[in-house]
C-alpha cells in the first residue's frame, strides 16, 4: 500500500486525513488493490454495487450501452478519482453502467459499509470519511447536470460547442486538450461520429476553431 500513498493523499475520500494515519485507515477499511488489463470490465452492468473504486494508475471510462448496442460515455476516470460511490451508498442491486479500463490500471476497492458504519474500535476518522464521501457525491451530481445540459442541446453543433466551451472554461484558456478521441467524443455527446467529424470540419472552415486530434483552439 505504501507505494500508492502519494496518489491516495490526493484522493477526495482521504482529504484532511493525516498521512501518518492513512495506512491505519486503509487497514481498517480492508482496502484491496487489483490490477486490470486494457479493455477489461472493472465493474459490469447488472451486478450489485458493494465497493467504491479508486483509480491508482491508468484510466477507465464509465459507459452505458443501450438495447441496440449504442454506447454512451458518461465520464472518464483517472488517477486519484473515485467511481461507483453513489451506487454503493444506495446499495443498488444492479448497476446501470459498466466501468471499462482504457489501459492497464491498478484500482483500490473499498467496501462501502466499512466507511458508513463505525468499526468496533470507534476510529475517529470515520466522520471525516463520511463528510468527504458526501462532498464527492455532491460534486459528481453537479458534473452530471453539466453533461445533461450539454447533451440536451438540439443539434450536434450545439452539443459540440457547449462541450468545448465548458472545457475551455475549465482549462482557463482558449487552447486545451480533451480526454476523448473522435469516437469517444461522439459517444460522450451521444451523436454519430461522421456527423461530429463533419461539424468539426465546418467549424474549422468558418474560422471558429482549430483542432488536431485531442487538442482544440477556440478562435
Amino acid at each position: 500500500m505504501k507505494k500508492y500513498l502519494e496518489i491516495l493523499k490526493k484522493c477526495p475520500l482521504f482529504d484532511r486525513i493525516e498521512e501518518d494515519r492513512l495506512l491505519t485507515v486503509l487497514d481498517c477499511l480492508a482496502a484491496k488493490v487489483i490490477s486490470f488489463d486494457k479493455k477489461y470490465t472493472i465493474m459490469a452492468e447488472g451486478n450489485a454495487a458493494k465497493y467504491i473504486g479508486i483509480m491508482l494508475s491508468g484510466s477507465a471510462q464509465i459507459v452505458q450501452i443501450d438495447y441496440y448496442g449504442n454506447r454512451s460515455i458518461l465520464s472518464g476516470i483517472g488517477p486519484t478519482e473515485m467511481f461507483a460511490e453513489a451506487f454503493a451508498c444506495a446499495e443498488v442491486g444492479a448497476v446501470p453502467v459498466s466501468v471499462i479500463a482504457n489501459e492497464p490500471c491498478d484500482v483500490m476497492l473499498i467496501n462501502c459499509d466499512r466507511i458508513l458504519h463505525t468499526c468496533r474500535n470507534n476510529c475517529g476518522f470515520h466522520q471525516q470519511l463520511i463528510f468527504n464521501l458526501m462532498k464527492d457525491l455532491a460534486t459528481k451530481t453537479i458534473l452530471f447536470h453539466q453533461k445533461i445540459e450539454i447533451t440536451s442541446k438540439r443539434t450536434t453543433r450545439d452539443k459540440l460547442m457547449a462541450y468545448l466551451m465548458f472545457q475551455a472554461k475549465k482549462a482557463g484558456s482558449h487552447r486545451f486538450s480533451i480526454p476523448f478521441d473522435r469516437q469517444e467524443l461522439a459517444d460522450y455527446l451521444e451523436v454519430d461520429r461522421s456527423g461530429l467529424s463533419a461539424e468539426i470540419g465546418k467549424l474549422r472552415r468558418e474560422g471558429v476553431l482549430e483542432s488536431h486530434k485531442k487538442n482544440f483552439d477556440l478562435l
